[in-house]
C-alpha cells in the first residue's frame, strides 16, 4: 500500500497481472463450469440409463425450460434493479413494490406458461424438432417439466431479488443445494427406481422446488424491505419498469432457443434422407453443444474474471497493463481451446460413450459432429475474450456484434444456406464457418484497438475527440461520486464514465493541478484533504496559506471549469457541494457495511482485521472531516445526494449499471 489514501481498487493497476488473473478468474470458471456439468450430468445419466433417444428427447424439450428461464430472468433482474434503484432514491415502498410485481408477474406467468405448455405440448415439440422416435420419451418427460415449471421459474426469479437484497451467498446457496440434490437424485430415480426419462425430470423438478422452497423461506427476513398483499397487487407502470429493466436478459435467453428450434429441424429435416435417420443427429448434436458449453464456459471464465482488470487499467490510462492483460487471457484461452481441439479431434468417441452407447450409425456420426462442428473450435479462445474485453472498456457496440456474431448474425444463416447445398453435414459444416467468421472479425477489431493503445499519447487524444462526439449526441452530464473507502466507488465511477462515454476525473484532477500550480502529484494526493492549520508550503508558493485551503480552491475551480466544459464523473473533492447550483448534475453516495470493508480491506491489501478496521475508521473521519468543514453538511447524510447505492447488493457493475439508468430517469441522456 503506498499510503493510508490508496484506495482498494488500486491493486488492479498495481498487482502482477498473473496473479490479478489467477485471484479473478479461478472463482469464475468453477461458477460457469458447475452451472455447465449440472445440465450435462442429467444427460450423461439418461444416455447410460435410458440410450441416445432418450437425451434425443431432453434436448428437444430443453428450449421449454430456455423460455421459462427468459421470463424468470426478465422479472427477478427487473425486480432486482428497481429495487436497487428505489432504494438509492430513498423510496422504501415503491421499492417494495417492484420487488411485489416481479413476484407477482413470475407467479402468474408461470402458471400460463405451465397450462399452455401442457395443452400444447405435442405442438411445442414439433416446433423444436421433435421426431416420431422421440415423441413418447420427450412427451412423458415434458409433461413433468412442465408441471415443475411454475417451481423452477419463480425460484429463479426470488434468485435475483435475494442477490439484490444483498445476500448473495444465500441465493449460491439454494443453488448449489438444487444442483447437488439433482445429481443424487439422478441415479437413483433412473437406475434404483427404472423410471427412465420420466425419473430425471422428477429428479430435476424435485431438485428445483428445494431451491424454491429455500428462496421462499428467505421472504420472510427480508434486509431491505418488507412485502405485504399490497405489494404484490400489480401496477401497470411499476410491472412495465420491472419487465423493462429485465429485457436484456430475456433476449440473451430467447436468441439461445432460437437456435436450437432452427438447428433441431434441420437436423431432423435433412437428417431422414440419410442412414442417420432425424434422431441421431438431434441427440448427437445437442450432446456435441453441451459439450462445447465446458470450454466456453472455462475461456468465458478466465475473460470475465480479467474484466475489472481490464476496465480499471483503461480508466487509469495504463494502456501497457491493459495489452499486457489481454495477451495473457488469449495465450490462455489459445492454450485451452488448442487441448479441447485436440480431444475432439483424436478421442471423439470416447467423449460421447460417456452420454451412453449406441450403434454404428451413432457412434459414427458423433464422431464427425466433434470433428467437423468443432473444427475450429480454437477461434473461441480469441472472440469469446475479445467480446469480454471490449465490454470491459466501454466499447458496447463492438462488444455486442462480437456477442451476437458467431450465435445469430453467422451460425443462423450458414445453416440454412450451407444445408441447402450439403444438407445434413451442411449444418455440421455451418459450425466452423461461423466460428472462422467471427475470429477474423473479433482478430482485426483487436488488432485495431491494440494498435491505439500502443500508441498512448494518441489515444488520450482520441478518448477526448470521441467523448466530445459522443456528448454532440447528449445533453451535458455531470455525475459526482462521493464514497466511503472500501465500496469500490471510484471503480464504479469509472464503468459509469465508460458506459456513458464521458470522461472520467480522479487523479487526473491532480495532475492538472499539478500541472497549474507547479506542486508534485505526490505532494497534492497527500495533503488535498487533509485540513493542517498551520502546515504551509515550505517553497513560499503561497505562503501564509494553509496546503489543504490552497489545494481545496485549486481543486474548486478546476472542477468547476470542466463541468462547465464537458460531461464527465468527478470522484470526490466535496465535488456535489461545489457543484450544487447546477441542475445537470447528480450527485451520487455510494457505501457498505463495515463487515464488507473489513474483508475487501484484507483481501486487496492483507492487512489483518484490527488493522483493517482502523484503516477504514480512519479514512472515512477524515473524509468526513473534510467534507464538513468546507460545506458545514454531514458528509455522510443521505440528503445531500441524489442516489445513495450500497454496493454490495448489486456489485460494482451492477451499481455503475444502476447510476447510467437513473440518469437516464432523469432525462439527463437524450433519448
Amino acid at each position: 500500500m503506498k499510503g493510508k489514501m490508496e484506495k482498494e481498487e488500486n491493486i488492479l493497476g498495481t498487482e502482477k497481472i498473473g496473479k490479478l488473473i489467477r485471484k479473478f478468474s479461478i472463482p469464475c470458471i468453477i461458477s460457469l463450469v458447475v452451472n455447465s456439468l449440472y445440465n450435462i450430468v442429467d444427460q450423461i445419466f439418461i444416455g447410460q440409463g435410458v440410450g441416445y433417444l432418450g437425451n434425443g428427447a431432453t434436448n428437444v424439450v430443453f428450449p421449454i425450460t430456455i423460455i421459462g428461464l427468459a421470463f424468470a430472468l426478465m422479472f427477478g433482474d427487473g425486480a432486482s434493479a428497481y429495487l436497487s434503484l428505489k432504494l438509492g432514491e430513498k423510496k422504501k415502498e415503491e421499492a417494495a413494490k417492484g420487488v411485489g410485481n416481479g413476484i407477482a408477474l413470475a407467479i402468474i406467468v408461470s402458471l400460463l406458461f405451465c397450462i399452455i405448455t401442457l395443452t400444447f405440448l405435442p405442438q411445442l415439440l414439433n416446433l423444436f424438432g421433435c421426431t416420431d422416435a422421440l415423441r413418447e420419451y420427450a412427451t412423458n418427460y415434458g409433461r413433468i417439466i412442465a408441471i415443475g415449471l411454475p417451481f423452477v421459474m419463480i425460484g429463479t426469479t426470488l434468485n435475483s431479488i435475494i442477490r439484490a437484497d444483498g445476500s448473495p451467498k444465500f441465493a449460491m446457496l439454494s443453488m448449489v443445494t438444487g444442483a447437488v440434490l439433482n445429481i443424487i437424485l439422478d441415479p437413483i430415480f433412473i437406475f434404483v427406481f427404472h423410471m427412465g426419462v420420466e425419473g430425471a425430470a422428477i429428479a430435476t423438478i424435485f431438485s428445483q422446488f428445494i431451491t424454491f422452497l429455500l428462496n421462499v423461506l428467505y421472504l420472510r427476513r427480508l434486509k431491505t424491505i418488507t412485502l405485504n398483499k399490497e405489494t404484490l397487487k400489480l401496477k401497470w407502470p411499476v410491472s412495465r419498469r420491472v419487465s423493462t429493466l429485465g429485457i436484456s436478459s430475456f433476449i440473451t435467453q430467447m436468441t439461445f432457443v432460437i437456435l436450437i428450434s432452427v438447428e433441431n429441424n434441420l437436423l431432423g429435416k435433412y437428417g431422414v434422407y440419410t442412414k442417420y435417420g432425424s434422431e441421431i443427429p438431434i441427440t448427437v448434436v445437442g450432446i456435441v453443444m453441451k459439450v462445447n458449453q465446458i470450454l466456453s464456459s472455462i475461456i468465458l471464465g478466465i475473460a470475465v474474471g480479467a474484466q475489472p482488470i481490464f476496465g480499471y487499467n483503461y480508466g487509469a490510462r495504463k494502456f501497457d497493463r491493459v495489452t499486457k492483460t489481454l495477451k495473457i487471457v488469449l495465450s490462455l484461452s489459445v492454450i485451452i481451446s488448442t487441448i479441447a481441439f485436440i480431444l475432439f479431434q483424436t478421442i471423439p468417441d470416447k467423449i460421447i460413450s460417456i452420454f451412453g452407447s449406441g450403434d454404428t450409425n451413432y457412434m459414427e456420426f458423433a464422431c464427425l459432429t466433434f470433428r467437423i462442428y468443432l473444427l475450429l473450435c480454437i477461434c473461441n479462445g480469441v472472440q469469446i475474450p475479445a467480446g469480454i474485453f471490449f465490454q470491459a472498456i466501454g466499447k458496447s457496440s463492438k462488444s455486442a456484434i462480437l456477442s451476437l456474431s458467431r450465435q445469430i448474425l453467422l451460425l443462423i444463416p450458414a445453416m440454412f444456406i450451407l444445408s441447402s447445398i450439403f444438407g445434413l453435414m451442411g449444418v455440421l459444416y455451418a459450425g466452423p464457418v461461423a466460428d472462422g467468421i467471427a475470429f477474423v472479425l473479433a482478430a482485426v477489431l483487436l488488432v485495431i484497438e491494440v494498435k491505439k493503445l500502443k500508441k498512448t499519447n494518441f489515444v488520450s487524444e482520441a478518448l477526448i475527440t470521441d467523448t466530445q462526439a459522443n456528448n454532440q449526441n447528449k445533453e451535458h452530464i455531470v455525475i459526482t461520486i462521493s464514497r466511503e473507502y472500501g465500496s469500490g466507488g471510484r471503480y464504479i465511477g469509472r464503468l459509469v464514465a465508460n458506459q456513458l462515454g464521458i470522461n472520467f476525473y480522479d487523479k487526473e484532477l491532480i495532475h492538472k493541478v499539478a500541472e497549474k500550480t507547479g506542486l508534485s502529484e505526490e505532494y497534492i494526493e497527500n495533503n488535498e484533504q487533509k485540513r493542517a492549520l498551520s502546515d504551509n508550503l515550505n517553497n513560499g508558493y503561497y505562503a501564509g496559506m494553509n496546503n489543504a485551503d490552497e489545494l481545496y480552491v485549486q481543486e474548486s475551480n478546476f472542477i468547476k471549469d470542466i463541468a462547465q466544459k464537458e460531461s464527465c464523473v468527478i470522484i470526490g473533492r466535496c465535488a456535489d457541494f461545489i457543484l450544487k447550483d447546477r441542475k445537470d448534475v447528480t450527485k451520487v453516495f455510494i457505501y457498505n457495511d463495515i463487515e464488507n470493508k473489513i474483508k475487501r480491506a484484507t483481501k486487496y491489501y492483507g492487512m489483518n482485521k484490527e488493522k483493517a478496521e482502523k484503516e477504514i475508521k480512519q479514512i472515512n473521519k477524515l473524509r468526513a472531516n473534510h467534507y464538513k468543514y468546507y460545506t458545514e453538511k454531514e458528509w455522510s447524510n443521505h440528503d445531500n445526494y441524489d442516489l445513495c447505492i450500497n454496493s454490495d447488493a448489486l456489485g460494482v457493475e451492477k451499481s455503475a449499471q444502476l447510476i447510467c439508468d437513473f440518469v437516464k430517469e432523469k432525462e439527463l441522456v437524450v433519448k
